[in-house]
């Protein structure tokens, strides 16, 4: 029996558990909940298969291409008899059929168009992966917007602890007559203000709650259930690594690539192309309501006009007139002005990597002062509780000194939490990675 209540409990402790860490979330969970969810995300996946299937491979185009070609036609009047090629005058009907093939053998605008498809490919690709870096940097700060409130709830649930024992022991004091009955209002109108600005802070809380939830496209219920976990990592420092790995630059480099491709499709109609091809015909043809006993039958005419052709054409263009050079310019300019962009996009990135670094370093410069802060609210704010215990300072005083604590522990809560913030950022941005 005490087996059996022993395996009870634990089951029922491990369920509790596992329903706690459900709404527990991490950064990584958000992260991974959110990319799997977002519609843009699975737009541009569809967009990438869809340049897939548009990518023919070059020795695809050496294929041929087979069509089977039938006709059935009335001459009537003076004509002449395809049979013995004399000019009768006589109505005459007439099947035509032929089998031709063609293959590309040689043709430099295929060639361009197979390596700009291809090209598109890691477009569509890099275009995604842009899509996933802009959506991971508001996760990233809606996440950490998060937190600050969260955090700042838990200060306000001590702070309001400590004014709820206060203001219980005045009570008491004003009830024996020790205390004038002004403290009581006093130490009332600060814990008023206290539960003011928790009920604010918890507001705050779900709000930002409810729209990270939102970003990550995923609906939740019980949502004032759920915290979040505090990403603490080991400090990296920014590396001077070339900038290669964020999907913005990569992006902007494989657009100049395409458009370079698309100088070479026009400059490919200026270049000679070699087809061959292969055509088998026969034809069958007989007098309309006209008796003829020596007339061939169907068969030994299919049989007997069978003709092949095969051969290589050879085109080479002489003039097409001065529209496709100047398109050819129009492209050129286009593609320099690509480059410029995809110069642009380093130069914007170096610069935020550049400012990222400059405010950690403001922070982490902070967090000496802060603590320092931190620790003298506390050491005041233990003095004036022993002072206002013995009746030596009045409750605005109080309130006062514990209001410095209060701004003192945020301050120095949210500055670790921006030094942290803005290593992930840095990291996003130089190798789209936590």
């Amino acid at each position: 029996m005490n087996k059996k209540l022993i395996l009870s409990l634990l089951l029922i402790t491990s369920s509790i558990f596992v329903n706690g860490q459900e709404n527990s979330w991490s950064l990584q969970k958000c992260f991974a909940t959110a990319l799997q969810n977002n519609i843009d995300i699975k737009i541009k996946q569809l967009e990438i298969n869809r340049a897939k299937k548009l990518y023919t491979h070059p020795l695809l185009e050496l294929f041929p291409t087979v069509n089977l070609t039938g006709n059935h036609s009335y001459n009537f009047g003076s004509t002449i008899d395809p049979s013995t090629n004399n000019r009768v005058s006589s109505d005459i009907q007439y099947d035509n059929m032929s089998l031709g093939a063609n293959m590309s053998l040689l043709n430099f605008g295929n060639l361009a168009v197979a390596q700009r498809d291809k090209i598109n490919i890691e477009l569509a690709q890099a275009d995604k992966e842009v899509i996933e870096y802009e959506y991971k940097l508001q996760l990233l700060e809606k996440y950490f917007d998060v937190l600050f409130s969260q955090e700042l709830v838990k200060i306000q649930k001590e702070q309001i602890q400590n004014t709820t024992f206060n203001l219980d022991r005045i009570k008491k004091e004003v009830e024996i007559g020790n205390k004038p009955e002004s403290d009581l209002y006093d130490i009332k109108l600060s814990f008023s203000q206290d539960e003011k600005r928790l009920l604010e802070a918890q507001q705050l809380f779900e709000t930002q709650k409810l729209q990270l939830f939102q970003l990550m496209n995923f609906p939740v219920e019980n949502l004032e259930t759920i915290t979040f976990e505090a990403y603490l990592a080991e400090e990296t420092q920014p590396t001077n690594e070339p900038l290669l790995k964020n999907p913005k630059i990569e992006y902007a480099e494989l657009s100049y690539k395409s458009s370079k491709k698309e100088i070479s499709i026009l400059r490919s109609d200026n270049l000679p192309s070699l087809t061959g091809y292969y055509s088998l015909s026969t034809f069958y043809s007989s007098p309309i309501n006209q008796p003829n006993d020596n007339l061939p039958s169907f068969k030994s005419q299919f049989d007997d006009n069978k003709n092949h052709e095969v051969g290589l054409r050879l085109n080479v263009p002489v003039f097409n007139g001065f529209k496709r050079n100047r398109q050819i310019t129009a492209s050129k300019i286009e593609a320099e002005k690509v480059k410029l962009v995809s110069e642009q996009e380093k130069i914007k990135i170096q610069q935020q990597v550049e400012l990222e670094t400059t405010r950690k370093k403001q922070y982490v410069q902070l967090t000496s002062n802060l603590q320092n802060t931190l620790l003298y609210a506390k050491e005041s704010f233990r003095t004036t509780q022993a002072k206002f215990t013995s009746g030596k300072v009045d409750a605005v005083i109080y309130t006062s000194v514990k209001n410095q604590l209060l701004s003192s522990e945020y301050d120095f809560l949210k500055n670790n939490l921006l030094v942290q913030y803005a290593s992930l950022k840095i990291n996003l941005i130089q190798k789209n990675e936590l």
